[in-house]
C-alpha cells in the first residue's frame, strides 16, 4: 500500500518549488527542474488549478503562482485531490458485508491509527514543507 501516489507526490514537489518562488513559473520549468513528465505536470497542475490551490495566466510568459496560503495548504488536501478519502481501515472482504463490522476488533485498531495518521498529515502543510 502506497500512502502517497505518484500524483500526490508530483503535486506536492510543484507545489514546494512554486512556493519558493515569487514569480510565475512555467510549466517548462517545473518540468525542468523537478524532472516530472509533461503529460503528469499539465494535469496536475490543470487540477490544482481548479481547486482553486493555484491561478493561472496564459500567454508567452504565463505560468502558474500559488492562490493558496501555503500555511494553510495541507498534504491530506493534496491527497483528497488526487487520490479521494484516505482510507485505510477498508474491509478486506470489499464488496461482503461483514457480519461483525460493528464489533470487529482489527476494524477498531485500524480506525484509530486512521484517525492518527489523518491528524498527523494535517498538520504538514506547504509552507512547512518549504
Amino acid at each position: 500500500m502506497k500512502l502517497i501516489t505518484r500524483n500526490t507526490d508530483y503535486a506536492l514537489r510543484a507545489l514546494c518549488y512554486i512556493s519558493k518562488n515569487k514569480n510565475l513559473v512555467a510549466v517548462e520549468e517545473l518540468i525542468k527542474k523537478l524532472g516530472v513528465p509533461r503529460s503528469f505536470m499539465r494535469k496536475i497542475l490543470q487540477q490544482l488549478n481548479k481547486e482553486g490551490i493555484l491561478v493561472s495566466f496564459k500567454g508567452q510568459r504565463g505560468g502558474f503562482k500559488l492562490k493558496a496560503d501555503p500555511g494553510k495548504v495541507s498534504i491530506i488536501e493534496i491527497m483528497r485531490i488526487f487520490q479521494g478519502t484516505l482510507e485505510l481501515n477498508s474491509c478486506f472482504l470489499k464488496k461482503n458485508i461483514c457480519p461483525n463490522k460493528g464489533k470487529c476488533p482489527l476494524r477498531k485498531k485500524l480506525r484509530l491509527i486512521e484517525e492518527n495518521v489523518l491528524r498527523q498529515l494535517k498538520q504538514i502543510t506547504i509552507a512547512s514543507l518549504v
